[in-house]
């Protein structure tokens, strides 16, 4: 799996410092086997709709578009309140 990083991804994983390991922990993961049960990958209704959200922590979630069947474009990454206010 391919992944891309929107610039708005990279701004926010720069400011969450203390969560950078685990975000690259589940990237890792998510290039293996995005599907893995730990991601808990689902998708995205309403304004989010096309979508897909994967965990990274507890509250922690990002964000990516799909593109074809090996890529994923990264768009985000927040704790769960402030991505769905």
């Amino acid at each position: 799996m391919e992944i891309v990083f929107h610039k708005r991804f990279k701004k926010q994983y720069r400011k969450l410092r203390g969560s950078q390991q685990q975000i690259d922990e589940r990237l890792v993961l998510f290039k293996q086997d995005p599907l893995a049960p730990v991601l808990n990958n689902h998708a995205l209704t309403r304004e989010y709709k096309g979508y897909r959200s994967i965990n990274i922590t507890g509250d922690l979630r990002a964000l990516y578009e799909p593109i074809g069947k090996n890529a994923a474009f990264f768009i985000t990454v927040d704790t769960h309140s402030n991505l769905y206010k």
